[in-house]
């Protein structure tokens, strides 16, 4: 807060004493922003909300492991809500925000060639995900079964989520992901609640047979693709081509308002069916990841357009806006800020995320062999998480160009 004050001030003294392309009174000097176009060819907010969303995970799933690392930001047993439960769900949106169906990329031949081609092309995600099963049984590494079952892991969930989505995609009309995601989690929450699945998720104490051994990942899958089918439509909403600020001013209020109603409606699930849980993913789940990852889209979306609008009035092209001001000459140092964005960490980890969570899962992994991270204290903790994170973006960026 105290931060946002001080760069309130700031950004009035620029206006006052600055020059800018926008000269006259507050309120004109708005406005003429309002009405002026901008430069970009990705959407910027949705790109660091993936990278955020990873960083975030990578950091937790090691982080987890220390006593430092405070309970209620863990993931919850059964009912509830933490922060690594907001990031396997945001993990799956923001996958969906920029798959090819949301950008509008045509299907090439048969919808039957195309979903086969999707079925193919996740071969790295499952070849992923029993590395990681022979490594965690191999070397006995601690794992809680209600959280990762026997064999499942999240890399499984990924691959049946991008091929069932995909083939649902090939059905049905892009535009009717809101609904397909509705029905989803409808369809799954009324089968919880009339059947005896619910039980058998949590109350089922055997783990004898593969269905009954990973129960939880096997089942939650369905959820996963709901809140996938959101994501689409959501990406396929902000992926639209805009070059007015005015128009991604009405985005940030459909956002904004998107949210408060999954907000509300979150409210009237869990008072007409039960709260939220991640290791069911029922419609509350749902229904909160779509809701945390719009109001998290819309934070991030506006703080994009202040710092466009400070770089409109100092008129300094080293601002670090996201968007830039259309300007009919490029100017030296937009052409450089351009070719940074390129060195930028954050590109790295947005063009290379199954990489970088797979160097997060071998560090974690590695992390854990070489430390006794539950009897680690608190300041030791700390000093491995930073180096922890610090290397891991050495190594992604060390690959990214050895590539």
């Amino acid at each position: 807060m105290g931060i946002a004050v001080v760069d309130l001030v700031v950004l009035y003294l620029v206006y006052k004493n600055g020059k800018h392309p926008f000269q006259g009174s507050l309120y004109s000097t708005v406005d003429r922003f309002v009405q002026s176009r901008v430069e970009s060819n990705l959407v910027p907010f949705v790109t660091v909300f993936r990278v955020l969303v990873n960083v975030k995970t990578a950091i937790s799933i090691l982080a987890v492991d220390f006593s430092v690392f405070p309970r209620r930001y863990a993931k919850t047993e059964t009912y509830g809500t933490g922060v690594m439960d907001f990031g396997v769900g945001a993990y799956v949106m923001a996958n969906a925000l920029v798959c090819p169906e949301a950008r509008g990329k045509d299907i090439r031949g048969s919808k039957i060639s195309h979903v086969f081609k999707q079925l193919i092309s996740v071969w790295p995600l499952v070849l992923l995900g029993f590395v990681r099963l022979a490594s965690v049984k191999s070397s006995g590494y601690h794992e809680h079964v209600t959280e990762y079952v026997v064999h499942w892991n999240f890399f499984f969930t990924l691959a049946i989520v991008r091929v069932v989505a995909s083939a649902l995609l090939a059905l049905f009309p892009v535009d009717a992901s809101w609904l397909l995601a509705l029905l989803i989690g409808g369809s799954y929450q009324v089968v919880l609640e009339t059947t005896g699945l619910k039980s058998f998720l949590l109350h089922n104490n055997e783990r004898t047979g593969f269905l009954q051994a990973n129960r939880e990942g096997i089942f939650s899958v369905v959820g996963y693709i709901a809140i996938y089918m959101a994501g689409v439509q959501a990406g396929c909403y902000l992926m639209q081509s805009r070059n007015l600020v005015k128009d991604w001013i009405r985005v940030i209020r459909n956002l904004l308002l998107s949210s408060f109603v999954l907000f509300f409606a979150l409210y009237v699930c869990q008072i007409c069916t039960e709260p939220v849980s991640r290791r069911m993913a029922n419609l509350s789940f749902c229904i909160w990841t779509v809701a945390q990852s719009l109001f998290f889209l819309s934070c991030l979306s506006i703080a994009d357009l202040l710092l466009l609008f400070s770089k409109a009035i100092s008129n300094f092209s080293f601002v670090s806006a996201s968007w830039c001001p259309y300007q009919n000459r490029k100017s030296l140092a937009d052409e450089k800020m351009r070719k940074n964005m390129d060195l930028c960490l954050v590109q790295s980890v947005n063009r290379n995320q199954l990489l970088y969570f797979l160097i997060a899962n071998i560090m974690t992994g590695l992390t854990n062999v070489l430390i006794d991270t539950l009897n680690s204290n608190d300041v030791l903790a700390v000093i491995i998480l930073f180096f922890f994170f610090f290397n891991g973006s050495l190594v992604l960026t060390a690959v990214k160009y050895a590539v």
